[in-house]
């Protein structure tokens, strides 16, 4: 029978990784197409990517698919020809290459069945996803963002702006993709002479947010075609000024990729310039915050006092803690609401 899921333990698995001498390629893919029996294009697809010692996330829906992965260099045509084959839609597929990268940002491969590639709360049997925005190119948004009649819209979430993100740039101030597309749309709602570039990591974000701007009859919307990753490379090949400030945040070991050399963010414990991502330490929490080399050493990587004094307890009395805690809502606990992030955003308001 073939293999169809990972069978070997995590920690096997990363030593295994760091053991590698051949250097790993990482990609991120998309497409919106309709895909008639997702699973069994997952386990084909599985089946494909295994053999070529193919790493990373993918997931799958009747709407598409939606990749980031790492390939050993000499397997990369190999994977370009499996991904471009496994339906005649993805022939020849954009597969963005990250900007900033040292292989090792996978160490399985995990292909699940989702019922959407994008979570988006859409229930409108009349939305049309390939029915999007007009694409720029690298060149082609820098001509048009410097334009007083554009508004540029982030469709990522506040982590991921906070680190980086374009020039005059909006962010919609939500926790979820479900939640900023009518909020989009509502903050746009007086805007509707003007031209809306959207964008995000890689291009799936805003593909479906500018589809749904013309659905809700806005005119004059576009979207950067490849998002942050496709830009950063095309730019810098052609020597054009990067309008992009600071990081890229990534969803894999790296959690970010430096686009320049600015630093926009700051630590969420002592308020100094950082960019760093990273979860608290203490297993009970798992909180995704930033944090400076001086606070990562006063606290032991955790988020709190409170973090790292639990963390530091026997074992047995940590669980005794987390049972009677609703664990759910804090391991990698990302929104706005969090009290780590109420506090520094309470800090910085009050300069």
């Amino acid at each position: 029978m073939p293999v169809l899921h990972n069978r070997v333990n995590n920690e096997e698995l990363k030593q295994r990784l760091y053991a590698e001498t051949e250097r790993r390629v990482t990609v991120s893919f998309y497409k919106y197409f309709h895909i008639i029996d997702p699973s069994l294009f997952r386990d084909e697809l599985y089946q494909r990517f295994y053999a070529l010692n193919v790493f990373g996330r993918i997931y799958v829906a009747h709407e598409g698919i939606n990749g980031q992965v790492s390939i050993p260099e000499s397997n990369l045509d190999d994977f370009k020809t499996a991904l471009y084959n496994a339906a005649p839609e993805l022939d020849q597929v954009r597969i963005n290459i990250a900007v900033e990268d040292d292989g090792k940002s996978f160490w399985v491969l995990r292909i699940k069945v989702r019922p959407k590639i994008v979570a988006d709360g859409i229930d409108d049997p009349s939305f049309d996803s390939s029915r999007t925005g007009i694409h720029l190119k690298a060149r082609e948004f820098n001509e048009l963002a410097s334009s007083p009649d554009t508004i540029i819209v982030d469709m990522r979430n506040h982590y991921e702006y906070e680190v980086g993100h374009f020039d005059n740039a909006v962010e919609v101030p939500s926790d979820t993709f479900r939640d900023q597309l009518p909020m989009a749309a509502a903050m746009l709602e007086d805007k509707r002479d003007k031209n809306i570039i959207m964008y995000c990591t890689g291009g799936i974000r805003c593909e479906k947010a500018s589809a749904y701007l013309v659905h809700n009859g806005f005119k004059n919307v576009f979207q950067l075609e490849g998002g942050i990753i496709e830009y950063a490379r095309r730019a810098k090949s052609e020597g054009l000024p990067l309008k992009f400030k600071g990081k890229n945040f990534v969803f894999d070991e790296r959690l970010g990729e430096r686009i320049t050399e600015d630093v926009i963010a700051s630590c969420h414990i002592c308020g100094s310039l950082c960019d760093t991502h990273t979860n608290c330490k203490n297993d009970g929490c798992h909180l995704l915050f930033i944090q400076c080399d001086t606070c990562a050493a006063k606290y032991d990587g955790c988020c709190s006092v409170e973090c790292k004094e639990e963390m530091h307890l026997p074992e047995v009395e940590q669980r005794e803690r987390r049972a009677g805690r609703e664990n759910g809502q804090m391991i990698f606990n990302k929104s706005k609401a969090h009290p780590l992030r109420k506090h520094r955003n309470e800090w910085k308001n009050s300069g």
